[in-house]
Order: C-alpha cells, then sequence, then structure tokens
C-alpha cells in the first residue's frame, strides 16, 4: 500500500508540474494583437527610425495613447524627444498601417526619405516640415481621419491613389475592412445629395411675376393765364 501511495503521489507531482509550466507558456505565449503589433512595428523601424519609435508608433495609434519618439543624437546635435497623441483615439491595426503608409508617402512626397520624430508627428498630426524641396505645410493623415474622412478622400487630398497606399501598406500587415475604408465618406455623399435636393426644390419654385407699376399719368398743361385787359386812358382833367 505504501509502495502505492507513493507512486500516486509522484504522479500528482508531476501532473501538478505539468499543469504549472503549461499555464507559464501559455502567460509567455504572444497574444494575436501582440503579434500583428510586433510585425507592424518591424516594418515601419526604417521609416520611424528604431525599432522602439516604431513600436511606440503602433501602440499609440492602436491604442489612441501618448507617443513618444526620440531621434538620435549625431555628431553636431544631442538627440531630441518628441511626445504628441493621436489625433484620432483608438484605431484598429489595419488602420493603423494605413496611416503610417500614407504618413510615409507624404513624407517621401516632400522629399524627406529619414524623417526625425518632429517630421513624422507632423505627417500624422498635421505641421510645417522643411524637406528637400522646401518648407511644406502637411495637413496632417490622423487630423483629417479625425474630421470624418475615410482613407480613400485623405489619400486624394494628399495627393495619392488609395490603391497604391494599400499594395505597399498589404506588405506591412492587415488592411482595414471596406466599413473603415469609407468611413464617413457615405455619410458625407448623402449630406451632399440632401442639400442638392433642396436646392433644385427651391429652385423649382415658380416665383410670382412682379406687378408692373402702373404708368405715372402725363402731366397736364397749366392753363395759360387770361390776358390782363388795358386799362382805359383816364379822362384828362376839365381846366377849373
Amino acid at each position: 500500500m505504501k509502495k502505492h501511495r507513493h507512486v500516486l503521489s509522484a504522479l500528482s507531482v508531476a501532473i501538478s508540474l505539468c499543469l504549472g509550466c503549461s499555464i507559464a507558456l501559455a502567460d509567455d505565449a504572444p497574444s494575436a494583437g501582440g503579434h500583428e503589433s510586433v510585425k507592424l512595428a518591424g516594418s515601419y523601424t526604417t521609416f520611424a527610425g528604431s525599432t522602439g519609435n516604431a513600436q511606440a508608433l503602433v501602440d499609440g495609434l492602436r491604442n489612441g495613447s501618448a507617443v513618444v519618439l526620440v531621434t538620435p543624437a549625431t555628431a553636431t546635435s544631442p538627440a531630441v524627444q518628441t511626445t504628441f497623441t493621436p489625433s484620432t483615439g483608438k484605431l484598429g491595426y489595419g488602420n493603423v498601417n494605413i496611416a503610417l503608409s500614407l504618413a510615409q508617402a507624404e513624407l517621401t512626397q516632400a522629399g524627406i526619405t529619414q524623417p526625425t520624430a518632429a517630421q513624422i508627428e507632423a505627417a500624422l498630426n498635421g505641421g510645417a516640415v522643411v524637406g528637400a524641396k522646401g518648407p511644406v505645410q502637411l495637413p496632417g493623415v490622423l487630423a483629417l481621419r479625425a474630421q470624418g474622412q475615410g482613407w480613400g478622400n485623405i489619400s486624394k487630398t494628399l495627393g495619392f491613389k488609395l490603391g497604391a497606399i494599400e499594395s505597399a501598406a498589404k506588405a506591412h500587415g492587415p488592411l482595414p475592412d471596406s466599413a473603415d475604408i469609407a468611413h464617413g465618406e457615405k455619410a458625407e455623399k448623402g449630406e451632399k445629395a440632401e442639400k442638392a435636393e433642396k436646392a433644385d426644390k427651391v429652385a423649382k419654385v415658380d416665383h410670382p411675376d412682379k406687378v408692373d407699376r402702373p404708368d405715372k399719368p402725363d402731366h397736364l398743361d397749366k392753363p395759360e393765364k387770361p390776358e390782363k385787359p388795358e386799362r382805359p386812358d383816364k379822362p384828362e382833367h376839365v381846366g377849373r
């Protein structure tokens, strides 16, 4: 009996250890969201300037939280830290991907291929940058999105075709669904159609013709004044 008890005790300990290992492994395993985050950050490391900056961008845009970027020190300038909060609030990973792809394309178009932290902030939230082609005022990818614009309109505003942006972003990670891409555009089209319909109705209303004013009567000629009768000559006085 004692041998059986020892065997059972040993089995119990082994099972407990296995369960503990399984739980620990499960805790250490990256979640699906964590995998997407790491993949996106790895794809935008060159653009962001470092792995830490890329991860800060992805996490900040995903959670709508403050983004802290660091521009490394050079031989002529010290390291600079830039902190900003995304204009949009929380975004899905597909939207994060499109936003970063547009920001990268926007800066490249301005002649900036290795942006500083401040230039990345300007591309996302809006601001002025100075590139190889001179000073440029950027509207901000996230600022436009916060106004309710869809990615198609935003791409057009920045001078790009959405299809080209999606093709570039597809290599980095997930893409947003059709509802996210058209974000706000259907409502905008509906408002425009409603305004056009109202304007058309107003135009169709027949305005009453203006009543012509009667002609003013011609002024009657004033009657000529009668000539004054000539006074008779005074009689000559008879001498007394």
